[in-house]
Protein backbone atom coordinates (compact mmCIF):
# COMPACT_ATOMS: atom_id res chain seq x y z
CA UNK A 1 0.00 0.00 0.00
CA UNK A 2 2.76 2.44 0.93
CA UNK A 3 4.65 1.51 -2.20
CA UNK A 4 1.67 2.28 -4.42
CA UNK A 5 0.63 5.50 -2.68
CA UNK A 6 4.11 7.01 -2.81
CA UNK A 7 5.05 5.37 -6.13
CA UNK A 8 8.23 3.97 -4.63
CA UNK A 9 9.00 1.61 -7.52
CA UNK A 10 8.58 4.33 -10.12
CA UNK A 11 10.89 6.56 -8.11
CA UNK A 12 13.43 3.73 -7.69
CA UNK A 13 13.29 3.70 -3.90
CA UNK A 14 11.91 1.50 -1.10
CA UNK A 15 10.31 1.77 2.33
CA UNK A 16 13.66 1.05 3.99
CA UNK A 17 15.46 3.72 1.99
CA UNK A 18 12.70 6.26 2.69
CA UNK A 19 12.84 5.56 6.46
CA UNK A 20 16.62 5.99 6.52
CA UNK A 21 16.27 9.20 4.49
CA UNK A 22 13.61 10.52 6.88
CA UNK A 23 15.79 9.82 9.91
CA UNK A 24 18.72 11.53 8.18
CA UNK A 25 16.69 14.66 7.43
CA UNK A 26 15.51 14.76 11.05
CA UNK A 27 19.03 14.46 12.41
CA UNK A 28 20.36 17.19 10.16
CA UNK A 29 17.61 19.70 10.99
CA UNK A 30 16.75 18.78 14.59
CA UNK A 31 18.87 21.74 15.70
CA UNK A 32 15.80 23.90 14.93
CA UNK A 33 14.26 22.53 18.14
CA UNK A 34 17.05 24.27 20.07
CA UNK A 35 17.70 27.31 17.89
CA UNK A 36 14.24 28.61 16.97
CA UNK A 37 13.05 29.01 20.59
CA UNK A 38 16.34 30.72 21.49
CA UNK A 39 15.93 33.30 18.73
CA UNK A 40 12.21 33.97 19.18
CA UNK A 41 12.46 34.22 22.98
CA UNK A 42 15.24 36.85 22.58
CA UNK A 43 17.44 34.69 24.77
CA UNK A 44 20.66 36.44 23.74
CA UNK A 45 19.41 39.93 24.68
CA UNK A 46 19.91 41.19 28.29
CA UNK A 47 16.83 42.26 30.24
CA UNK A 48 18.06 45.87 30.51
CA UNK A 49 17.83 46.16 26.73
CA UNK A 50 14.22 44.92 26.70
CA UNK A 51 12.54 47.45 28.95
CA UNK A 52 8.79 47.09 28.59
CA UNK A 53 9.12 44.21 26.11
CA UNK A 54 7.65 40.79 26.91
CA UNK A 55 9.57 37.68 25.90
CA UNK A 56 7.77 34.73 24.35
CA UNK A 57 7.79 31.72 26.65
CA UNK A 58 10.73 29.53 25.58
CA UNK A 59 9.32 26.21 26.82
CA UNK A 60 6.09 26.75 24.91
CA UNK A 61 8.13 27.71 21.83
CA UNK A 62 10.02 24.43 21.97
CA UNK A 63 6.74 22.49 21.95
CA UNK A 64 5.26 24.64 19.16
CA UNK A 65 8.41 24.31 17.06
CA UNK A 66 8.14 20.52 17.22
CA UNK A 67 4.39 20.47 16.55
CA UNK A 68 4.45 22.91 13.64
CA UNK A 69 7.45 21.25 12.02
CA UNK A 70 5.82 17.83 12.39
CA UNK A 71 2.41 18.90 11.05
CA UNK A 72 3.67 20.87 8.05
CA UNK A 73 6.30 18.28 7.08
CA UNK A 74 3.73 15.47 7.24
CA UNK A 75 1.36 17.58 5.10
CA UNK A 76 4.12 17.90 2.49
CA UNK A 77 4.55 14.12 2.56
CA UNK A 78 0.86 13.33 2.18
CA UNK A 79 -0.25 16.09 -0.19
CA UNK A 80 2.81 16.88 -2.33
CA UNK A 81 4.43 13.47 -1.74
CA UNK A 82 7.82 15.17 -1.80
CA UNK A 83 10.88 14.53 0.42
CA UNK A 84 10.87 18.14 1.62
CA UNK A 85 10.74 19.15 5.29
CA UNK A 86 9.31 22.46 6.50
CA UNK A 87 9.97 24.34 9.73
CA UNK A 88 10.29 27.89 11.10
CA UNK A 89 12.74 29.56 8.72
CA UNK A 90 16.14 30.73 9.86
CA UNK A 91 16.52 34.40 9.04
CA UNK A 92 12.76 34.74 9.05
CA UNK A 93 12.72 34.04 12.79
CA UNK A 94 15.56 36.54 13.19
CA UNK A 95 13.42 39.17 11.43
CA UNK A 96 10.51 38.33 13.74
CA UNK A 97 12.79 38.70 16.78
CA UNK A 98 14.03 42.03 15.46
CA UNK A 99 10.46 43.37 15.21
CA UNK A 100 9.86 42.53 18.86
CA UNK A 101 13.28 43.46 20.27
CA UNK A 102 13.25 46.84 18.49
CA UNK A 103 10.02 47.73 20.25
CA UNK A 104 8.22 48.21 16.93
CA UNK A 105 5.48 45.80 18.04
CA UNK A 106 4.79 43.15 20.66
CA UNK A 107 5.05 39.47 19.82
CA UNK A 108 1.28 39.05 19.58
CA UNK A 109 1.11 41.70 16.85
CA UNK A 110 4.18 40.22 15.16
CA UNK A 111 2.32 36.89 14.93
CA UNK A 112 -0.58 38.78 13.39
CA UNK A 113 1.79 40.16 10.76
CA UNK A 114 3.03 36.63 10.02
CA UNK A 115 -0.58 35.40 9.71
CA UNK A 116 -1.52 38.17 7.24
CA UNK A 117 1.62 37.61 5.21
CA UNK A 118 0.77 33.90 5.08
CA UNK A 119 -2.63 34.74 3.58
CA UNK A 120 -0.91 36.97 1.03
CA UNK A 121 1.49 34.12 0.17
CA UNK A 122 -1.51 31.88 -0.41
CA UNK A 123 -3.32 34.42 -2.59
CA UNK A 124 -0.24 35.05 -4.73
CA UNK A 125 0.31 31.28 -5.08
CA UNK A 126 -3.30 30.52 -6.04
CA UNK A 127 -3.10 33.21 -8.72
CA UNK A 128 -0.01 31.49 -10.10
CA UNK A 129 2.09 34.64 -9.66
CA UNK A 130 4.52 33.10 -7.22
CA UNK A 131 5.45 30.31 -9.60
CA UNK A 132 6.09 32.82 -12.39
CA UNK A 133 8.24 34.90 -10.08
CA UNK A 134 10.25 31.84 -9.04
CA UNK A 135 10.85 30.84 -12.65
CA UNK A 136 11.83 34.42 -13.63
CA UNK A 137 14.84 34.68 -11.30
CA UNK A 138 18.14 33.81 -13.02
CA UNK A 139 19.97 30.77 -11.55
CA UNK A 140 22.96 32.85 -10.44
CA UNK A 141 20.72 35.10 -8.36
CA UNK A 142 18.92 32.12 -6.84
CA UNK A 143 22.27 30.74 -5.70
CA UNK A 144 23.31 34.16 -4.40
CA UNK A 145 20.21 34.27 -2.21
CA UNK A 146 21.24 31.01 -0.52
CA UNK A 147 24.81 32.24 -0.04
CA UNK A 148 23.67 35.59 1.36
CA UNK A 149 21.33 33.97 3.85
CA UNK A 150 24.16 31.60 4.77
CA UNK A 151 26.45 34.54 5.58
CA UNK A 152 23.64 36.17 7.54
CA UNK A 153 23.03 33.06 9.63
CA UNK A 154 26.76 32.60 10.16
CA UNK A 155 27.05 36.11 11.56
CA UNK A 156 24.21 35.43 14.00
CA UNK A 157 25.95 32.21 15.07
CA UNK A 158 29.29 33.95 15.61
CA UNK A 159 27.56 36.64 17.65
CA UNK A 160 25.64 34.14 19.80
CA UNK A 161 28.81 32.14 20.40
CA UNK A 162 30.72 35.23 21.48
CA UNK A 163 33.38 35.00 18.78
CA UNK A 164 32.15 38.30 17.31
CA UNK A 165 31.17 41.17 19.61
CA UNK A 166 30.10 44.79 19.22
CA UNK A 167 32.82 47.43 18.97
CA UNK A 168 31.99 51.17 19.06
CA UNK A 169 34.87 52.04 16.71
CA UNK A 170 35.12 49.16 14.23
CA UNK A 171 31.43 48.12 14.60
CA UNK A 172 32.43 44.50 15.31
CA UNK A 173 35.55 42.76 16.60
CA UNK A 174 36.74 39.39 17.90
CA UNK A 175 35.52 38.55 21.39
CA UNK A 176 37.57 37.17 24.29
CA UNK A 177 38.32 33.44 24.41
CA UNK A 178 36.11 32.48 27.34
CA UNK A 179 35.20 29.03 28.63
CA UNK A 180 31.77 29.25 26.98
CA UNK A 181 33.36 30.11 23.62
CA UNK A 182 35.70 27.12 23.99
CA UNK A 183 32.78 24.83 24.83
CA UNK A 184 30.94 26.03 21.73
CA UNK A 185 34.03 25.51 19.58
CA UNK A 186 34.33 21.93 20.83
CA UNK A 187 30.77 21.33 19.65
CA UNK A 188 31.64 22.84 16.28
CA UNK A 189 34.65 20.56 15.96
CA UNK A 190 32.38 17.57 16.56
CA UNK A 191 30.06 18.82 13.80
CA UNK A 192 32.97 19.27 11.39
CA UNK A 193 34.31 15.77 12.07
CA UNK A 194 30.87 14.24 11.48
CA UNK A 195 30.57 16.12 8.20
CA UNK A 196 34.05 15.01 7.14
CA UNK A 197 33.10 11.40 7.88
CA UNK A 198 29.73 11.98 6.16
CA UNK A 199 27.84 10.79 9.22
CA UNK A 200 24.33 12.18 9.60
CA UNK A 201 23.32 14.04 12.75
CA UNK A 202 26.56 15.95 13.30
CA UNK A 203 24.79 19.20 14.19
CA UNK A 204 22.66 17.56 16.86
CA UNK A 205 25.60 15.58 18.30
CA UNK A 206 27.69 18.75 18.39
CA UNK A 207 24.97 20.64 20.26
CA UNK A 208 24.61 17.78 22.74
CA UNK A 209 28.39 17.58 23.24
CA UNK A 210 28.57 21.30 24.05
CA UNK A 211 25.59 20.99 26.39
CA UNK A 212 27.21 18.10 28.30
CA UNK A 213 30.37 20.17 28.73
CA UNK A 214 28.27 23.15 29.84
CA UNK A 215 26.64 20.98 32.52
CA UNK A 216 30.02 19.65 33.68
CA UNK A 217 31.48 23.16 33.93
CA UNK A 218 28.22 24.57 35.32
CA UNK A 219 28.04 27.34 32.73
CA UNK A 220 24.57 28.93 32.27
CA UNK A 221 22.75 25.60 32.56
CA UNK A 222 19.78 24.75 34.77
CA UNK A 223 19.20 21.02 35.26
CA UNK A 224 15.46 20.16 35.02
CA UNK A 225 13.71 18.15 37.69
CA UNK A 226 12.51 15.68 35.06
CA UNK A 227 13.89 14.71 31.67
CA UNK A 228 10.70 13.40 30.08
CA UNK A 229 7.48 15.40 30.19
CA UNK A 230 3.95 14.64 29.06
CA UNK A 231 2.73 18.13 30.01
CA UNK A 232 2.92 19.88 26.66
CA UNK A 233 1.45 23.30 27.35
CA UNK A 234 1.31 25.82 24.51
CA UNK A 235 -1.48 27.99 25.93
CA UNK A 236 0.95 30.84 26.63
CA UNK A 237 1.48 31.48 22.91
CA UNK A 238 -1.03 29.47 20.85
CA UNK A 239 -3.86 31.52 19.32
CA UNK A 240 -2.54 34.68 20.99
CA UNK A 241 -1.88 36.50 17.72
CA UNK A 242 -3.30 40.02 17.37
CA UNK A 243 -4.49 40.38 13.78
CA UNK A 244 -6.36 43.68 14.26
CA UNK A 245 -3.28 45.46 15.61
CA UNK A 246 -1.24 44.09 12.71
CA UNK A 247 -3.65 45.69 10.23
CA UNK A 248 -2.54 49.23 11.14
CA UNK A 249 -1.36 51.37 8.24
CA UNK A 250 2.00 51.89 9.98
CA UNK A 251 2.67 48.14 9.74
CA UNK A 252 1.98 47.91 6.00
CA UNK A 253 5.67 48.16 5.20
CA UNK A 254 6.46 45.41 7.70
CA UNK A 255 3.81 43.08 6.23
CA UNK A 256 5.15 43.74 2.75
CA UNK A 257 8.72 43.12 3.95
CA UNK A 258 7.83 39.77 5.50
CA UNK A 259 5.84 38.80 2.41
CA UNK A 260 8.78 39.79 0.23
CA UNK A 261 11.27 37.84 2.36
CA UNK A 262 9.28 34.61 2.49
CA UNK A 263 8.43 34.82 -1.20
CA UNK A 264 12.09 34.27 -2.01
CA UNK A 265 13.43 32.54 1.10
CA UNK A 266 12.25 29.08 0.05
CA UNK A 267 12.99 29.54 -3.65
CA UNK A 268 16.59 28.35 -3.54
CA UNK A 269 15.73 25.42 -1.28
CA UNK A 270 12.86 24.12 -3.43
CA UNK A 271 14.78 24.51 -6.67
CA UNK A 272 17.90 22.79 -5.32
CA UNK A 273 16.13 19.96 -3.48
CA UNK A 274 13.56 19.23 -6.18
CA UNK A 275 16.24 19.02 -8.85
CA UNK A 276 18.27 16.74 -6.59
CA UNK A 277 15.23 14.50 -6.06
CA UNK A 278 14.53 14.38 -9.81
CA UNK A 279 11.22 16.19 -9.33
CA UNK A 280 11.51 17.94 -12.68
CA UNK A 281 9.68 17.49 -15.96
CA UNK A 282 11.06 17.27 -19.51
CA UNK A 283 11.20 21.07 -19.74
CA UNK A 284 13.33 21.29 -16.61
CA UNK A 285 10.52 22.77 -14.49
CA UNK A 286 9.72 21.54 -10.98
CA UNK A 287 6.76 19.17 -10.75
CA UNK A 288 3.92 20.31 -8.46
CA UNK A 289 5.75 23.56 -7.65
CA UNK A 290 2.48 25.41 -7.06
CA UNK A 291 1.36 22.69 -4.65
CA UNK A 292 4.61 22.96 -2.67
CA UNK A 293 4.37 26.76 -2.61
CA UNK A 294 0.73 26.52 -1.52
CA UNK A 295 1.66 24.22 1.37
CA UNK A 296 4.41 26.68 2.27
CA UNK A 297 1.80 29.45 2.55
CA UNK A 298 -0.69 27.35 4.54
CA UNK A 299 2.14 26.25 6.83
CA UNK A 300 2.92 29.88 7.65
CA UNK A 301 -0.72 30.50 8.60
CA UNK A 302 -0.70 27.41 10.83
CA UNK A 303 2.57 28.49 12.41
CA UNK A 304 1.25 31.97 13.21
CA UNK A 305 -1.88 30.52 14.81
CA UNK A 306 0.14 28.22 17.05
CA UNK A 307 2.72 30.88 17.91
CA UNK A 308 5.84 30.80 15.76
CA UNK A 309 7.41 32.70 12.89
CA UNK A 310 7.15 32.06 9.14
CA UNK A 311 7.44 28.43 7.99
CA UNK A 312 9.56 27.56 4.97
CA UNK A 313 11.17 24.63 3.18
CA UNK A 314 14.45 23.46 4.73
CA UNK A 315 17.67 23.04 2.82
CA UNK A 316 18.61 20.18 5.17
CA UNK A 317 16.07 18.13 3.22
CA UNK A 318 18.93 17.63 0.77
CA UNK A 319 20.62 15.36 3.32
CA UNK A 320 17.71 12.92 3.23
CA UNK A 321 17.54 13.16 -0.54
CA UNK A 322 21.24 12.27 -0.70
CA UNK A 323 20.38 9.14 1.31
CA UNK A 324 17.93 8.12 -1.42
CA UNK A 325 14.72 9.82 -0.27
CA UNK A 326 12.49 10.44 -3.27
CA UNK A 327 8.92 10.41 -1.95
CA UNK A 328 6.65 11.87 0.71
CA UNK A 329 7.35 8.90 2.95
CA UNK A 330 10.68 10.54 3.80
CA UNK A 331 8.83 13.65 5.01
CA UNK A 332 6.34 11.65 7.04
CA UNK A 333 9.13 9.82 8.88
CA UNK A 334 10.83 13.14 9.60
CA UNK A 335 7.59 14.65 10.90
CA UNK A 336 6.86 11.69 13.18
CA UNK A 337 10.33 11.97 14.71
CA UNK A 338 9.64 15.61 15.59
CA UNK A 339 6.48 14.47 17.38
CA UNK A 340 8.53 11.95 19.38
CA UNK A 341 10.97 14.74 20.26
CA UNK A 342 8.09 16.43 22.15
CA UNK A 343 8.60 13.98 25.00
CA UNK A 344 12.04 15.39 25.68
CA UNK A 345 11.20 19.10 25.90
CA UNK A 346 12.75 19.53 29.40
CA UNK A 347 16.07 18.23 28.04
CA UNK A 348 15.93 20.58 25.08
CA UNK A 349 15.24 23.54 27.37
CA UNK A 350 18.57 23.22 29.20
CA UNK A 351 20.63 23.73 26.03
CA UNK A 352 22.46 27.11 26.32
CA UNK A 353 22.58 29.65 23.51
CA UNK A 354 26.30 29.23 22.88
CA UNK A 355 25.79 25.49 22.34
CA UNK A 356 23.38 26.07 19.46
CA UNK A 357 25.46 28.85 17.88
CA UNK A 358 27.87 26.46 16.07
CA UNK A 359 24.89 24.86 14.30
CA UNK A 360 24.06 28.23 12.78
CA UNK A 361 27.63 28.62 11.57
CA UNK A 362 27.61 25.16 10.04
CA UNK A 363 24.30 25.81 8.27
CA UNK A 364 25.88 28.96 6.87
CA UNK A 365 28.74 26.82 5.59
CA UNK A 366 26.34 24.40 3.90
CA UNK A 367 24.54 27.26 2.17
CA UNK A 368 27.83 28.74 0.96
CA UNK A 369 28.24 25.76 -1.35
CA UNK A 370 25.80 27.47 -3.72
CA UNK A 371 28.46 30.06 -4.57
CA UNK A 372 29.99 27.70 -7.15
CA UNK A 373 26.80 27.95 -9.22
CA UNK A 374 27.18 31.69 -9.73
CA UNK A 375 28.53 32.74 -13.12
CA UNK A 376 31.14 35.31 -12.06
CA UNK A 377 32.41 35.54 -15.64
CA UNK A 378 29.13 37.20 -16.63
CA UNK A 379 29.11 40.70 -15.07
CA UNK A 380 25.38 41.08 -15.78
CA UNK A 381 24.71 38.32 -13.26
CA UNK A 382 27.89 38.47 -11.17
CA UNK A 383 27.34 42.01 -9.86
CA UNK A 384 23.67 41.55 -8.78
CA UNK A 385 24.61 38.21 -7.19
CA UNK A 386 27.52 39.87 -5.37
CA UNK A 387 25.27 42.69 -4.14
CA UNK A 388 22.69 40.19 -2.85
CA UNK A 389 25.31 38.25 -0.89
CA UNK A 390 27.04 41.30 0.58
CA UNK A 391 23.95 43.36 1.40
CA UNK A 392 22.08 40.51 3.09
CA UNK A 393 25.01 40.03 5.47
CA UNK A 394 26.13 43.63 6.00
CA UNK A 395 22.68 45.25 6.16
CA UNK A 396 21.55 42.48 8.52
CA UNK A 397 18.46 42.16 6.34
CA UNK A 398 17.57 39.44 3.85
CA UNK A 399 14.95 41.52 2.10
CA UNK A 400 17.23 44.53 1.71
CA UNK A 401 19.91 42.43 0.06
CA UNK A 402 17.40 40.87 -2.32
CA UNK A 403 15.91 44.23 -3.22
CA UNK A 404 19.28 45.76 -4.10
CA UNK A 405 20.24 42.70 -6.13
CA UNK A 406 17.02 42.50 -8.13
CA UNK A 407 17.03 46.21 -8.88
CA UNK A 408 20.66 46.15 -10.00
CA UNK A 409 19.97 43.17 -12.28
CA UNK A 410 17.15 44.97 -14.09
CA UNK A 411 19.17 48.20 -14.24
CA UNK A 412 22.30 46.56 -15.68
CA UNK A 413 20.27 44.73 -18.31
CA UNK A 414 18.62 48.02 -19.26
CA UNK A 415 21.81 50.09 -19.67
CA UNK A 416 23.46 47.25 -21.59
CA UNK A 417 20.63 47.26 -24.11
CA UNK A 418 19.31 43.83 -23.15
CA UNK A 419 15.92 44.81 -21.77
CA UNK A 420 14.19 41.98 -23.61
CA UNK A 421 16.23 39.43 -21.62
CA UNK A 422 14.44 40.51 -18.44
CA UNK A 423 11.25 38.50 -18.00
CA UNK A 424 8.02 40.40 -17.20
CA UNK A 425 7.83 38.75 -13.78
CA UNK A 426 11.36 40.00 -13.06
CA UNK A 427 10.23 43.56 -13.76
CA UNK A 428 7.46 43.03 -11.22
CA UNK A 429 10.07 41.85 -8.72
CA UNK A 430 12.22 44.92 -9.42
CA UNK A 431 9.25 47.28 -8.92
CA UNK A 432 8.31 45.52 -5.69
CA UNK A 433 11.93 45.88 -4.58
CA UNK A 434 11.86 49.62 -5.23
CA UNK A 435 8.63 49.91 -3.25
CA UNK A 436 10.17 47.89 -0.44
CA UNK A 437 13.20 50.19 -0.23
CA UNK A 438 11.20 53.42 -0.43
CA UNK A 439 7.82 52.71 1.21
CA UNK A 440 8.96 53.39 4.77
CA UNK A 441 11.32 56.19 3.70
CA UNK A 442 9.02 58.31 1.52
CA UNK A 443 8.50 60.99 4.22
CA UNK A 444 12.27 61.45 4.55
CA UNK A 445 12.75 61.54 0.75
CA UNK A 446 10.00 64.13 0.25
CA UNK A 447 11.26 66.43 3.00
Amino acid sequence: MLSNFFQLKEKKTSVKIEIVAGITTFLTMAYIIFVNPSILSLEGIPEQQLTGIDRIDKDALIVVTCIVTAITTIIVGLVARAPIAMAPGMGLNAFFAYLVASGKMNWQTALGVVFISGLLFLAVTLLGLRKKIVEAIPPSLVSAIAVGIGLFITFIGLKNLGVVIHDPITFVSAGPLTITVLIGLVGMLVMIVFEMKKIAGGLVIGILASTVLAVLFDKQVQIPQQFISLHLNIQKIAFRLDILSALKWSFLGTIFTLTFIDMFDSVGTLIACCHQANMIDKEGKIKDLNRLLGIDAVATVIGALLGTSTITAYVESAAGIEQGGRSGLTSIVTGLLFLIALLFVPVVAIVPLYATAPALIMVGLFMMKEVKKIDFANMEQAFPAFIIMVMIALSYSISTGLAFGFISFALIKTVSGKVREVKPAMWVIAILSILFLTLDRLPDIIT
